[in-house]
């Protein structure tokens, strides 16, 4: 069964391959540009032409799966009860908008709830993170470690968004502020999806998000359960595959030292 999923993920990087020339070609030309929940949520029509396009292979190709994605896929599916694709087309907008840099491609496959393949394409520097369950995970043709030594706070590289920080008002040693200055350093590359692409093979030690949606997160899931690294919500579940989360992906020791920080964390509301 294994060799089925390493096929579909063959099938879905030549996908993905097409979608990346799609945006590159785009950055040519001037874009159609809007906003969704908020002045900060854009939105182009690269993000729509992107997903209909892989919508539509998959459809055409799998006429069994199910599809369900940032813009307009899928809205309507309430299980994970069969094969489910997860699709973020441009994770990382305003970088596509702004930098034209540091954006990518996620895709992921689950079947009643397990991930089986995953798939993050950095498109600009032409890096593939991709994984199948059971079979390791993979940056470009380099096989990822599957163990990852400890680390601790004190040495420790995080990904996190600095509006998050801005909006604490709590102070004590509990706060987010006393862990980032426990730290060595803190980085944010505003793309979920190749921040824990970067977890996965150890650009940074962990990523901290207190509000990330199925399509930014399910691809990566995948890649870090293949290279050793925790990933849970701050309460220590398992992420939907469904529902919005908070996300703290980490080396183990690294997770449970930081989610002292996270699990009761009330300095704001995310």
């Amino acid at each position: 069964m294994s060799e089925y999923w390493e096929n579909v993920k063959n099938t879905a990087v030549k996908w993905v391959e097409e979608a990346g020339r799609m945006l590159k070609d785009s950055l040519h030309d001037s874009l159609d540009i809007q906003t969704k929940s908020n002045p900060n949520d854009l939105v182009t029509e690269m993000d729509y032409k992107v997903e209909r396009y892989l919508t539509e292979r998959i459809e055409q190709n799998f006429p069994g799966h199910k599809t369900i994605g940032e813009e307009e896929a899928g809205r309507n599916i309430a299980s994970t009860e069969g094969v489910l694709w997860i699709i973020d087309p441009i994770d990382g907008t305003t970088n596509f908008v702004h930098q034209k840099y540091n954006f990518a491609i996620s895709v992921a496959v689950v079947e009643n709830g397990h991930g089986k393949v995953g798939i993050v394409y950095n498109v600009m520097q032409d890096e593939w993170f991709t994984a199948v369950d059971g079979r390791g995970a993979y940056l470009n043709d380099k096989k990822l470690p599957e163990t990852c030594g400890p680390v601790s706070l004190p040495e420790a590289v995080i990904g996190l968004n600095g509006r998050w920080l801005a909006r604490e008002t709590r102070s004590d040693e509990a706060s987010l502020h006393h862990m980032v200055r426990r730290s060595r350093s803190v980085r944010s590359y505003g793309t979920a999806a190749i921040e824990l692409a970067f977890v996965a093979c150890g650009r940074l030690d962990s990523y901290i998000s207190f509000r990330l949606s199925p399509w930014d997160y399910a691809a990566g899931l995948v890649l870090l359960k293949e290279t050793g690294i925790t990933v849970t919500t701050f309460q220590g579940d398992s992420p939907s595959m469904l529902q919005q989360n908070t996300i703290l992906a980490a080396r183990p020791a690294l997770h449970e030292e930081l989610t002292s920080y996270l699990y009761n964390h009330k300095g704001f509301t995310y």
